[in-house]
């Protein structure tokens, strides 16, 4: 009887789990079996977790299901099956912004976003020539408790004429859902668009389609930005503090539970983790039994002192997986460490965040601290340099945020042309290293070292006309000839940007190599700085026609340059101070101790400085050069250091350089007309608006010959025609 009782309670027992299972109130783990090529396995010791993890836990499965559904129409989207690449075949990648609306409401950033992408070399205001499409509907907000938030979205983008249910169109946002769980969806339907958003998780997020973007606050410059706070390297690399964070700490809702875990770690010595309960409306309504002690442990650290003094930064999700704290850490050089499980970083697509950022899982806080003390000093002076050159190359502004989004979309487009990994993630990055120039790293001038070669041994000569050829005695003719003499001259183009006709052949001077001679475009002044074919050297020396040089001193020069191939070498230097009675930059032509510019009328340079000239500027400050006839020089340097945020170098000191040219008939009145001069002050202060900084930088070193002006045999030195001048 008691073995016919157990059996009926076993038998009663399992009807009632099987009951309860299938009506769905027992739910039965499962394990993961995400496999390991997946991002998702990777822990802090260097690579990305994609994972998503169950972070919207007061959400049931199904809800979060419909939540999911209602991000996009279609999430198998990429550039293949929902962008019609027949748009960008005639003329190739621009970009058309719709015209502003009347009454609708803009927030800054949005303003930012656009003025960037009008002032870019993409932009165009012809709607039929366009590859690609930005709504000027602003949709960064839309969580519906912002005042930002624009309302009737939806219907406003179905009116629009060219929407064609979003087929290339691009969709900024840093900001969705609203409380209490935050999710992505948008409030619209994008239909075909891409997404350009901040805190996206890897889970929605559409490779090949969509770009992770960063979020930044509204303070964000539009141009220019702030430079990395890393001055100098310390070895060994450790800071005050090994890990710090400060910020909020939600009481209730999303994102709480991660915050809230950070007092575990805290140890008020070299880990300091702080977060305050104070904001919001109503925080002492949930306040808890922490609140008052955090709270006070909070305000006894200022955030800027702890930021610059910390080896490592924890970056916790939010309310969002984005976080302010991310741009914020990589400025100040401070290795950010990911505790946001599930967030696809901005720019992935072509960012190695192995070489800047740690990643943590958030189940896991109580071992960040040991991971971090573990990693060796080698790896932590390497991740801060790299956090410096993504910072600066692609993050410091709102307009390189917005480019290098287009960037990125471009490469797509143009797939057959696009930069290589190295190029994103090297110096000078990828806005200036242009794949329509070139796929190859060996034609750029930054990569010689990485590929351990050398650049051509030879100069092209280029000689810039604008006087009419009267005598064989002008300046022009024993330049050339001096030139043609080097041991390094490839050859001589001679610029003809006079207004007379061309010289007969015969009259220009016999030389050993041969001479070229090109009549300038438009007869302007930016002519000189065409990446015109019949250059074949990788290095230009270019030279105003009453220049005076020796071959002795071009040969120098050269071999200098052979060293720095990526920066402007020469002799006439320059300099730019900034003029604090008048509140702008000044330009100086003093003889003093330091100089920021060497002028292009004798410089050697690479030759694909002439292809950034041409095609990066803008037509605006190149029309303010022609019309002027002046400052192509100054705007030269400007692009030059902006790329390599390094000086020129001067080649020995040479005093007849000035003196010299200020007796030349053809240019004195020139130089010597006062506003000549004010001219260059006026477009030092037009170069630096546009750049969005002063990007020249100071330098007072000099390169001189070895044994130059020593006391010693002249049979001794190299260069010793260099002595007499």
């Amino acid at each position: 009887m008691q073995a016919k009782k157990r059996y009926l309670i076993l038998l009663s027992t399992g009807t009632c789990l099987i009951l309860l299972f299938c009506l769905g109130g027992l739910q039965v783990p499962v394990l993961s079996q995400r496999g390991h090529n997946r991002r998702d396995d990777r822990s802090l010791s260097g690579s990305h977790p994609g994972q998503r993890d169950d972070y919207n836990g007061h959400m049931s499965p199904r809800q979060k299901r419909e939540a999911n559904l209602g991000v996009y129409t279609d999430k198998r989207c990429r550039m293949d099956s929902c962008f019609d690449f027949s748009l960008c075949v005639k003329n190739g990648f621009k970009v058309y912004v719709y015209p502003v609306q009347k009454g609708e409401k803009m927030s800054e950033s949005y303003q930012n976003i656009l003025s960037s992408i009008e002032g870019s070399r993409f932009y165009t205001a012809n709607p039929a020539q366009a590859c690609l499409f930005v709504l000027s509907l602003d949709t960064l907000d839309r969580d519906q408790l912002s005042p930002q938030y624009v309302h009737n979205l939806r219907a406003k983008v179905q009116g629009l004429p060219l929407w064609n249910e979003g087929r290339n169109h691009i969709i900024f946002n840093l900001y969705s859902g609203t409380w209490p769980d935050y999710t992505e969806d948008l409030g619209l339907d994008i239909g075909y668009a891409m997404l350009a958003k901040a805190s996206i998780s890897t889970e929605n997020f559409r490779p090949n389609f969509d770009v992770s973007i960063p979020l930044f606050s509204k303070e964000h410059p539009r141009t220019g930005g702030d430079r990395g706070y890393l001055k100098h390297n310390t070895i060994p690399p450790f800071r005050k503090y090994m890990l710090v964070f400060k910020g909020k700490r939600y009481l209730t809702g999303i994102g709480s539970d991660t915050r809230n875990s950070l007092y575990h770690v805290h140890n008020s010595e070299d880990v300091v983790l702080l977060t305050t309960c104070k904001h919001g409306k109503d925080w002492q309504k949930h306040k808890d039994i922490r609140c008052d002690r955090d709270n006070a442990e909070y305000d006894r650290y200022d955030y800027r002192e702890m930021l610059y003094n910390s080896t490592f930064c924890l970056v916790p999700r939010g309310r969002r997986l984005g976080s302010f704290r991310f741009l914020e850490a990589l400025q100040a050089a401070c290795v950010p460490v990911m505790l946001s499980n599930g967030w696809e970083l901005p720019f992935s697509e072509i960012i190695d965040w192995n070489t800047a950022a740690l990643w943590g899982d958030e189940r896991l806080l109580l071992q960040i601290p040991s991971t971090v003390r573990s990693i060796h000093q080698d790896k932590i002076l390497s991740l801060r340099q790299q956090t410096q050159f993504l910072w600066e190359a692609y993050f410091n502004s709102v307009e390189k945020i917005v480019l290098t989004t287009l960037e990125i979309i471009q490469d797509r487009v143009l797939r057959y042309s696009s930069r290589s990994y190295l190029m994103w993630n090297s110096l000078p990055g990828g806005l200036f290293t242009l794949p329509q120039y070139s796929t190859s790293l060996r034609d750029f001038p930054f990569y010689y070292a990485k590929l351990g070669i050398k650049p051509y041994p030879k100069f092209t000569a280029i000689i810039h006309v604008v006087t009419p050829l009267v005598s064989q005695s002008q300046p022009v003719m024993k330049l050339l000839t001096a030139v043609a003499k080097s041991q390094y001259c490839a050859q001589v183009i001679v610029l003809w940007n006079c207004d007379k006709p061309l010289p007969a052949k015969q009259r220009w001077p016999a030389t050993a190599v041969p001479v070229i001679v090109i009549e300038g475009e438009s007869k302007v002044i930016s002519s000189r700085f065409l990446p015109y074919d019949t250059i074949p050297t990788d290095a230009v020396l270019s030279l105003d026609e009453d220049t005076v040089l020796s071959t002795t001193e071009v040969d120098f020069a050269f071999t200098v340059w052979q060293s720095f191939p990526d920066r402007i070498v020469g002799y006439p230097a320059r300099s730019h101070f900034w003029d604090s009675n008048k509140e702008r930059w000044g330009y100086t032509s003093k003889w003093t101790n330091d100089y920021s510019m060497v002028l292009t009328g004798a410089a050697i340079y690479h030759k694909y400085y002439h292809y950034l000239y041409t095609t990066y500027l803008p037509t605006s400050l190149k029309t303010m050069v022609d019309q002027m006839s002046n400052c192509e020089d100054i705007l030269m340097n400007f692009l030059v250091s902006s790329v390599t945020k390094l000086p020129p170098i001067k080649v020995t000191q040479k005093k007849q350089y000035k003196e010299t040219m200020m007796g030349q008939t053809s240019r004195a009145s020139r130089w010597a007309d006062p506003d000549h001069f004010a001219q260059r002050q006026t477009c030092m202060n037009k170069f630096a608006s546009w750049f969005g900084t002063m990007p020249l930088v100071h330098s007072q070193m000099r390169l001189d010959p070895v044994l130059f002006k020593d006391q010693v045999s002249i049979l001794r030195k190299k260069y010793r025609d260099i002595e007499r001048l």
